[in-house]
């Protein structure tokens, strides 16, 4: 069951993409959790017809799982991650269009618009059997799917993963002989879920078929697996999200990149990202695949000025030269400390090159949550902030002392920001009987508690947007120009609305973009603290 805001925010969504009777429905399994058929008719007070009709929907569009219950039969349960993802799809679309052009943009928006389709009913509505377009959507839904922009909608992927992983473990603990021990559960937990990935990469491993050739047929050149293999078109697709996440990671390390050091650098790590983009599977990972800078100079582009960012000796040096540098350079070679590690952007093995993902996570996580204490407790709670990260627990007078602040300014500020969260205290009895007055307290940030609590909130700015946004389009003036404008007349000559018409519809168009890039930009400090802030088992460090 999801927190007030979280359930706020998706029904929000939900309303916006389906209408107000789907909305409910959402609402009463957010509100209430899992529940079956008879228990959310009850609920959402509408007609089982109704009901039903919703459930559909949401199925189809992978807003809803399903599970079997031994008490309750089969209950249903919103995928909160996917609602939420639904702020993203504008972003896909762009995405897709930048990696595959106009028609693997269309591909990718009439899958999202649609949930789920097969291939024939995605070639059906793009470009009919016979069009000169068709052999041009066929290409670009065959690169999609190859590289895994488009993934197999299984059977596991409508299905609560969360009753599966229990039963797993329970199996797991159960081979366990004797008490077990705090590794044993760890290890048993770890074993589950590897066993639960392993089922659903297995279950997605179709798509694509081997093409059948004639007969007798010899082919003058050697071809390659892919070159052999056709979309399957008995296959359900639907968009992988986890392929468009890997990008929008990306940019946001080129431009932590640019930020710290320069347009060059930017470039360089824009490259050594692309060298190993295509085994970049999820956002999960914390650390690339090796590659070489070698492999990184022919992955630049002809038009770069990478010299310009570096003072070198020589007039005309090499690329490889400038790579080599620019790569010192972002894996901090000249600050060989824990601080020049924890500042750095990729690693140097040998003659290998890695992209640290999850130190640059972690970094970008904490410019975060400087940004909002500076905004809420100026200069001094970021100084306090930063010493409680580098220092660990420390109490009052430490604070004052090593953050250079008056006593009588250090305790209101710790409480303030103890209040919101941004830091925790930690109680160490002298005694057995826990008195308060004698005791340790120690200050000290707990960045899981502090990222839970500034999702929360942005989550609560994410409902507000929206509802803004419903808010400017029911707007009685506003509302009467949009049904105009809908008018079959009026959509092919916007010159018959009259002057006043014309601006209240671009005054509401302003308003709407306005909103739109502020939800863009806060969605993006939540993917930081939310999807890159993520494990490999899921939970935020």
């Amino acid at each position: 069951m999801a927190d007030a805001d979280t359930a706020n925010v998706c029904a929000q969504i939900i309303r916006s993409h389906f209408g107000q009777f789907i909305s409910t429905v959402a609402s009463t399994l957010l509100s209430r959790g899992r529940l079956s058929f008879p228990q959310l008719v009850r609920y959402s007070h509408l007609k089982p017809r109704t009901v039903r009709a919703a459930i559909l929907v949401l199925v189809q569009h992978n807003i809803l799982w399903h599970a079997t219950s031994e008490d309750e039969g089969e209950v249903f349960e919103v995928n909160v991650d996917e609602c939420l993802t639904r702020l993203r799809f504008g972003r896909y679309v762009w995405l897709a269009e930048q990696h595959f052009g106009t028609p693997g943009a269309s591909i990718v928006q009439l899958v999202l618009d649609h949930g789920k389709l097969r291939p024939p009913d995605i070639m059906s509505r793009l470009a009919p059997q016979g069009s000169k377009e068709s052999t041009v959507y066929a290409q670009a839904l065959h690169g999609l799917v190859t590289l895994s922009y488009l993934k197999p909608s299984t059977l596991l992927s409508h299905i609560s993963p969360r009753d599966k992983r229990i039963r797993y473990e329970a199996e797991e603990k159960a081979k366990i002989t004797g008490f077990p021990t705090a590794k044993e559960l760890r290890q048993a937990s770890e074993a589950a879920a590897g066993r639960l990935k392993r089922e659903e990469d297995e279950a997605e491993k179709v798509g694509l078929v081997i093409s059948q050739k004639p007969k007798g047929h010899v082919s003058s050149r050697p071809s390659k697996a892919s070159d052999d293999n056709v979309v399957d078109n008995d296959v359900h697709f639907r968009v992988n999200y986890d392929r468009f996440n890997i990008h929008i990671r990306n940019k946001l390390i080129e431009a932590a990149a640019r930020e710290r050091f320069n347009d060059g650098a930017a470039l360089v790590l824009k490259a050594t990202l692309k060298a190993t983009e295509s085994k970049q599977k999820t956002i999960a990972e914390t650390r690339s695949d090796s590659t070489t800078a070698a492999s990184i100079s022919l992955q630049l582009e002809d038009d770069h000025a990478l010299a310009s960012g570096l003072v070198l000796n020589t007039r005309k040096p090499k690329d490889i030269t400038l790579v080599k540098s620019y790569l010192s350079m972002l894996a901090f070679v000249d600050n060989p400390t824990s601080a020049g590690k924890a500042s750095s952007f990729v690693s140097l093995i040998g003659s290998k090159v890695y992209v640290e993902f999850g130190i640059i996570a972690s970094r970008l996580r904490r410019r975060v949550l400087e940004a909002v204490t500076r905004e809420r407790h100026g200069d001094d709670g970021v100084r306090i902030l930063r010493l409680l990260l580098d220092s660990g627990k420390v109490d009052e007078k430490q604070v004052s002392k090593l953050a250079m602040i008056a006593p009588k300014d250090v305790r209101p500020l710790l409480s303030a920001m103890s209040a919101e969260s941004l830091i925790s205290i930690q109680e160490v009895p002298k005694s057995a009987d826990r008195n308060p007055t004698r005791m340790f307290y120690l200050w000290y940030v707990d960045l899981p508690k502090a990222c839970s609590v500034l999702l929360g909130n942005l989550y609560k700015t994410l409902y507000n947007i929206n509802v803004r946004k419903q808010a400017e389009t029911e707007e009685a003036s506003v509302k009467t120009v949009l049904d105009k404008r809908e008018r079959s007349d009026v959509s092919q000559d916007e010159g018959l609305l009259t002057r006043n018409e014309r601006e209240t519809l671009r005054e509401w168009e302003s308003n709407i973009e306005k909103l739109t890039i502020l939800e863009a930009r806060v969605e993006e400090v939540v993917f930081i603290l939310k999807d890159m802030g993520r494990l490999s088992n899921g939970e935020v460090d």
